[in-house]
């Protein structure tokens, strides 16, 4: 109101002269100046947000707001978003238990991504902790304790007790690091795989564990600088994923039943399964064949448990020795119809090898007839694309001793180093230039973002191994410019757009997935503790709604969690007055090459609620 007053006085006429319509029209200009700044004033993002009762103050995210406001003044904001029932408060809208009864059981295609298809089926409330939530505990930590209010199921600590999966410690959950076939813990059992392959000098940086469990074998990966992707389907009592997540493991719901695995092509160097109860011999041996699809060219496949040493084993399994033989020569059938070699069975660990190339294997078709070679199929295309039974064909090698598709190199060096997918221009549009600009770029964006949220590259903001998640990664680079953070980031490629960059995406190193953002992601609620947004609603622009999206990410956000949304400044200003009735506190701040850009930043942090919770 001073501003307004002195404005007035400054324009008033001299004594008893009458003021021009001139003069009027400058108040008046004044006048909404005033208002409108102080609009911005109340409607800004606090340098720290108050966190609500139980939270950790620790947790709360300041902006660095010199030299930065608003770009516009916010629009009234909307209603606010009402919590949706209780029952909901580890709601999984594509793998809901209720909705997966509808479909066939067979080949277990139920518990497959059954998504709401219409807007009665779609939740449009924010899914709420469970009273009494906790701040994760911080990694290393997190990877052996989790709070039992978070993710508050007792079944698995009696079924599994004797297998040292989970434990129940008073307020805690307690993760041993045992699995059914190692008992002696999963680093032991990681240091027996890294005797028979090389596990240690950066061949190996990617992995897939199919039937996961709570992912203790992914959880000790991590310490040895291997990537795990850790899957397991939606149950409705284990919650085995969720304690996954919960722990801080890379991890998503799925399932291997009709359709491909959401990857592409040559994308993971190992693929393992530690009685993960998969018949991998059955439906003429399909699942192995989607392992060899995922595999790149000379990956490994590990299997432990039935029927590995089942001499040792089978009344233990309480099987005959009849059918776990018949199921072990199955298996191997199969997998020598692949061209896979068998490299070794040590103990209770059966290792195989995919070949480099398939100039062998496509001369042994002549004799080996099943399964023939996939053709006018895109290798790379797994998204509800049903699974075949024919091989997916390796890039054509001119020579035996060739790597197919080219040689990737050993980690660290692969994170910076042309990937092959883009050096052999088999993407079209895509030359190793761009390649080269989009990691200078997203290092001077990463750099940015540090300088506005002043503890994103602090130790304890997020948990010391954090969770972040790139709604739309294209090469990657947000990730790559973090690599030497503690933390993993899950790389999504949004199925609209350019989505054949997830194959170099692996190629570098790294994880993620494909992801329709019309629908929901297969993740529980509160999983990731900072959600990254490039462009992602200008691409979804009149292909669904844009609080279907933002209900999502506010789904999957941990609360006091971080958003950052970059996008055209008209779209974000729309954003903002939706996230402002969602229990966000955000605020719009300039593009790191300044104010006159018209993309900008809105920069959000979840406030902290739970069920019960009155006061918010």
């Amino acid at each position: 109101m001073a501003v307004g007053a002195a404005a007035t006085k400054l324009h008033l006429s001299p004594a008893g002269r009458r003021p021009t319509l001139l003069h009027l029209a400058a108040v008046a200009v004044l006048c909404s100046v005033s208002y409108l700044l102080g609009i911005w004033h109340h409607s800004g993002f606090s340098a720290a947000p108050a966190a609500g009762a139980g939270s950790s103050s620790s947790s709360a995210v300041s902006i660095a707001t010199a030299g930065l406001e608003e770009t516009e003044a916010a629009p009234r904001r909307r209603a606010a978003f009402e919590p949706c029932p209780a029952k909901y408060s580890e709601y999984t809208p594509c793998e809901d238990v209720e909705r997966s009864l509808r479909f066939p059981r067979d080949r277990l295609i139920y518990r497959e991504r059954h998504c709401p298809t219409t807007d009665a089926e779609r939740l449009r409330c924010l899914v709420p902790a469970p009273a009494g939530y906790r701040t994760p505990f911080q990694w290393p930590i997190s990877r052996d304790v989790a709070w039992f209010a978070n993710v508050p199921h007792k079944e698995l600590t009696v079924e599994k007790a004797v297998q040292n999966w989970i434990r129940v410690d008073g307020d805690k959950f307690r993760f041993p690091g045992g699995g059914t076939m190692f008992p002696h813990g999963a680093g032991a059992y990681i240091d027996d795989i890294g005797k028979l392959i090389p596990l240690h000098d950066g061949s190996i940086r990617t992995a897939l564990d199919t039937g996961c469990g709570v992912a203790s074998w992914g959880a000790y990966l991590l310490s040895r600088n291997i990537l795990a992707m850790s899957f397991a389907p939606r149950d409705s009592h284990e919650a085995q994923v969720q304690f996954a997540l919960e722990r801080g493991v890379p991890a998503m719901i799925g399932v291997l039943a009709s359709n491909r695995l959401p990857y592409p092509a040559r994308s993971f160097d190992m693929a393992h399964c530690s009685r993960c109860l998969i018949p991998w011999q059955v439906y003429d041996g399909l699942y192995l064949i989607e392992i060899d699809r995922i595999l790149r060219p000379g990956g490994y496949w590990i299997l432990s448990g039935p029927p590995i040493n089942w001499k040792k084993h089978y009344k233990g399994w309480a099987r005959t020795k009849e059918d776990l033989n018949a199921e072990q020569e199955a298996i191997e059938a199969v997998a020598r119809s692949l061209c896979w070699k068998k490299l070794k069975t040590d103990g209770d660990i059966a290792i195989w090898q995919k070949p480099t190339n398939h100039i062998h294997c496509q001369v042994s078709r002549k004799v080996i007839k099943s399964p023939p070679f996939c053709s006018n199929q895109n290798p790379d295309a797994a998204w509800y694309d049903e699974m075949k039974a024919c091989i997916s064909p390796l890039p054509e090698a001119s020579d035996i001793k060739e790597v197919a598709g080219g040689e990737l190199k050993k980690w660290p060096e692969r994170l910076n180093a042309i990937p092959p997918r883009i050096a052999s221009g088999s993407i079209e549009g895509v030359t190793e230039e761009m390649f080269v600009q989009d990691t200078k770029l997203w290092k001077k964006r990463v750099g940015h973002y540090k300088s506005v949220i002043t503890q994103f590259g602090q130790k304890g903001r997020y948990r010391n191994l954090l969770d972040l998640l790139d709604m739309n990664a294209q090469f990657g680079g947000f990730a790559a410019a973090l690599v030497n953070d503690p933390l993993w980031v899950m790389n999504m490629v949004p199925t609209v757009g350019n989505w054949t960059t997830l194959g170099v995406i692996y190629e570098r190193g790294l994880i993620g997935s494909y992801q329709d953002w019309c629908e929901g992601m297969s993740t529980y609620p509160r999983t990731y503790d900072l959600i990254h947004a490039d462009s992602v609603f200008t691409l979804y622009k009149g292909r669904c709604e844009m609080e279907d999206i933002l209900l999502e990410m506010d789904r999957i956000l941990r609360l006091e969690g971080t958003v950052i949304i970059r996008d055209d400044v008209d779209l974000l200003v729309k954003i903002k007055s939706i996230a402002d009735g969602m229990r966000w506190n955000s605020q719009i701040v300039d593009h790191e090459d300044g104010p006159l850009v018209r993309e900008k930043i809105l920069l959000v942090v979840k406030r902290y609620w739970t069920l019960g919770d009155e006061k918010q």
